[in-house]
């Protein structure tokens, strides 16, 4: 059993720890309300330029002048996987559930037979991704030095990608991130990015007609690039907002199970200090009565 010196020296570094949680819960607080903003800000964007590249793809379709980014290379043998996780830790399970769905989309692949590359951007999915796919990481995207992410990181990934794309080194590429809901829930969510996808809006029948000029395959060719980094900025975007929302719940249960340790080691405390003073009395009752 601890002495009273252990148990007040234990209760002070429990103390010392929840003020660390409690700080880095309200410095959370401050980055998620900028990270959300900024996702939020992004999504009215990205859903319009998906619409009408869904119109211009649509337009397109099968046919043999489609840009490569949209029709694909004709294979799907060799699979590019970009994680994208936080640079630090103590965020709960976030980085844990995008590297799990990222794994499970791995292994059916390689049982299929297929070819996967991994592009990792985040050192925490990295050293995860090491463990059992250190032999499929082929590069790795560092974000440790960024206070806020921006559109020039998510075209630095997106310039990556198109040129190991053009390269022929890979078929398909997906990217794997958490999407932000509130501060409790993220999703993860796994998107494919190559060959571009785009769905059609419900209110394509009833949109207006446009002639494009020039055609639509051109004007393809130039915005399918900056779609994809525009897909691949939203994701960072999300990210950045799950990556706060996950720390800050992390930390306020941190603290509340702190201050329940606290109490459970003061309740200790007590109780050991009041034997200590209940023997010592004893002692001294037994030795004036033995005078």
């Amino acid at each position: 059993m601890p002495n009273l010196k252990d148990l007040k020296n234990r209760i002070s570094s429990v103390k010392s720890t929840r003020k660390i949680t409690q700080a880095m819960q309200m410095v959370a607080a401050a980055k998620l309300r900028r990270a959300e903003e900024s996702a939020a800000a992004a999504r009215p964007y990205a859903e319009r330029f998906n619409a009408v590249m869904a119109e211009l793809a649509s337009s397109v379709g099968d046919s043999d002048s489609a840009p490569k980014l949209l029709s694909g290379t004709g294979s799907d043998q060799t699979h590019l996987l970009v994680v994208m996780t936080a640079e630090r830790g103590l965020c709960g399970g976030f980085n844990s559930s995008i590297v799990k769905i990222a794994k499970i989309a791995a292994t059916k692949l390689v049982a299929e037979g297929k070819m996967v590359k991994i592009l990792t951007v985040g050192k925490k999915g990295r050293e995860q991704l090491r463990r059992d796919f250190g032999a499929h990481l082929i590069g790795h995207v560092d974000f440790s030095d960024i206070k806020r992410m921006g559109y020039a990181n998510a075209q630095s990934v997106a310039e990556e990608v198109l040129a190991r794309f053009d390269a022929s080194e890979f078929d398909v590429a997906t990217i794997f991130y958490s999407e932000f809901e509130n501060v409790v829930t993220q999703k993860p969510t796994e998107k494919q990015i190559i060959p571009a996808s785009f769905e059609v809006p419900d209110d394509a029948a009833e949109s207006t007609v446009y002639d494009y000029e020039p055609d639509e395959t051109e004007i393809l060719a130039d915005l399918l690039p900056r779609g994809i980094a525009t897909q691949i900025f939203t994701a960072l975007l999300e990210n950045a907002a799950s990556e706060q929302g996950a720390r800050m719940s992390a930390m306020d249960n941190a603290t509340r199970n702190a201050g329940d340790m606290i109490d459970r080691l003061t309740i200790q405390y007590n109780r050991s200090r009041q034997a200590v003073i209940t023997n010592e009395l004893i002692e001294i009752i037994s030795g004036a009565e033995a005078l």
